[in-house]
């Protein structure tokens, strides 16, 4: 197929595809958004999507600032991409055109610059993943030994990392009298508007003390809830939706019917009309984020880490052994749901049944490989913070423990049948470090991945009845396999 979908293609395309209700040659600027990757382009830029029609000042310029791979993708379909939304019922296709331009920041470092420079722009959205905002995972700080942050500090005009070009478009910004953008994340962070505040003010008090009062006194960053199970797509997606489509589409993405925006609604110069299109702008997201990144993002990693170790491709393979159904369903009610306090009105229940059945959805295929990504990373919000709330409770952490427990076992490197797992993490070196000193022995892996603070903090490793039941855990993941633990599974 060699005819690519782009502006000329939309009037040619099928009846059943939707197209963006508006003129993109009236489209302004006024997103900028750092990191673009899959999750972005399934959530944010659909919400906006659907706003532009009535308001078309909040056109997203998308930058990566790290693969070309997207860029090459977007910029010959002047950014259009497929939007596939599939259930069990079938698929339903949606050309999204709210990003107006993609741009690799490496090659393009000053205009992505100016871009967030300019006055036009009112709001910068994160989508780098836990490991983009470099800092310590377990205190929430910025690691000011990360590589990209030395980086930028000693080059502040010329960045690598999110932190550094957003500081640096701050500073410009201010020394010409802009007022500053709003910084929103979109990122599975704890508080991850205050994370991402107390990460760019720390920064910017490294650069210059009179920049880092400015970022702490006047720079909003509301918090966020993001919710939208997106898999990688795969060349059949491709194929599939440009039989449809009539036109190539080299990057669309996959994803369910299901889509939640949470936002603390604090937007000094402004913002889109995003409730318009489903966003629920609350005073105050803790608990919702609390309720999605236990729930759902705790559950998809112990999912994700034992399930392949069971051999389980995707979620919904996992999710056909109801030993795994069980193990989850409990997880949630018994050991989750008692660390949240949710606002009045809030359905914890339906909540936690949809989850199931979204977990289920046999046309997702969400490889669990992929969730397993960035442990090290993930670890301490989607598990750990949960485990100190029972602890200091009193209360089980049986099954929290075991996530725990496949996680080590998962980073090994080598899987129930003795072949190698890519494991993928910023830590992956200190990882098979760790790893290989330890050998096939519970304990003393267990002793050496708990000696990594940025994980697991001090006070996890001092805890016996943590060690105690992850050690006990992780030795029966080494006796009996993932399969077998989770089918004989009893809390203690």
């Amino acid at each position: 197929m060699s005819d690519r979908l782009n502006d000329d293609a939309l009037a040619d395309l099928p009846g059943r595809v939707q197209r963006p209700a508006y003129d993109r040659t009236k489209v302004r600027t006024g997103i900028v958004h750092l990191g673009v990757g899959a999750f972005h382009r399934a959530h944010q830029a659909v919400y906006t999507d659907d706003v532009m029609a009535t308001d078309p000042h909040w056109g997203i310029l998308a930058a990566s600032l790290r693969s070309p791979d997207t860029y090459d993708a977007l910029q010959p379909q002047d950014g259009l991409y497929t939007l596939s939304v599939r259930s069990q019922e079938g698929e339903a296709l949606r050309v999204i055109g709210s990003i107006q331009r993609v741009i690799v920041a490496p090659r393009e470092t000053d205009d992505l610059l100016e871009a967030m420079s300019d006055p036009h722009t009112r709001i910068v959205t994160l989508t780098v993943t836990e490991k983009g905002y470099c800092h310590d995972p377990a205190t929430g700080a910025l690691n000011e030994a990360h590589p990209d942050i030395v980086h930028d500090l000693a080059y502040p005009m010329n960045p690598k990392s999110a932190p550094g070009f957003i500081v640096e478009a701050l500073r410009r910004r201010r020394m010409n009298g802009v007022p500053p953008f709003t910084v929103l994340t979109c990122d599975n962070l704890p508080s991850n508007g205050r994370t991402v505040k107390r990460v760019l003010t720390r920064f910017a008090e490294l650069v210059d003390p009179e920049l880092g009062r400015f970022v702490n006194d006047e720079v909003s960053c509301p918090s966020t809830m993001v919710d939208r199970i997106v898999p990688a797509t795969s060349d059949q997606d491709r194929e599939r939706i440009g039989g449809v489509l009539g036109v190539a589409d080299a990057w669309p993405v996959v994803t369910e019917p299901f889509t939640q925006w949470v936002i603390e609604d604090r937007f000094p110069q402004g913002r889109p009309a995003w409730e318009a299109a489903g966003a629920e702008f609350v005073d105050d997201v803790e608990p919702y984020e609390h309720m999605k990144l236990r729930l759902l993002n705790g559950s998809h990693s112990t999912l994700a880490y034992l399930g392949y170790l069971a051999g389980y491709e995707t979620v919904a393979d996992t999710m056909a052994d109801e030993a795994f159904v069980r193990l989850i369903r409990d997880l949630m009610d018994e050991e989750v749901t008692p660390t949240l306090h949710m606002p009045p009105g809030a359905d914890l229940t339906s909540y936690k049944s949809a989850l199931i059945e979204r977990f289920k959805n046999p046309a997702l295929k969400h490889r669990t490989w992929q969730i397993a990504m960035d442990g090290s990373q993930k670890l301490p919000q989607r598990l750990l913070g949960t485990i100190r709330d029972r602890l200091s409770s009193g209360a089980p952490i049986g099954r929290l423990s075991l996530g725990v427990a496949a996680w080590m076992r998962y980073v090994t490197g080598i899987d129930e049948k003795g072949g190698a797992i890519e494991v993928r993490d910023p830590m992956t070196a200190r990882l098979r470090e760790v790893a290989d000193g330890a050998g096939p022995s519970a304990e003393n892996l267990a002793r050496g991945l708990f000696a990594i603070r940025e994980i697991f903090g001090d006070d996890l490793p001092a805890d016996s009845r943590f060690t105690g039941e992850v050690v006990a855990h992780l030795a029966r993941l080494y006796e009996l396999g993932a399969k077998h633990t989770v089918s004989t599974f009893k809390a203690g």
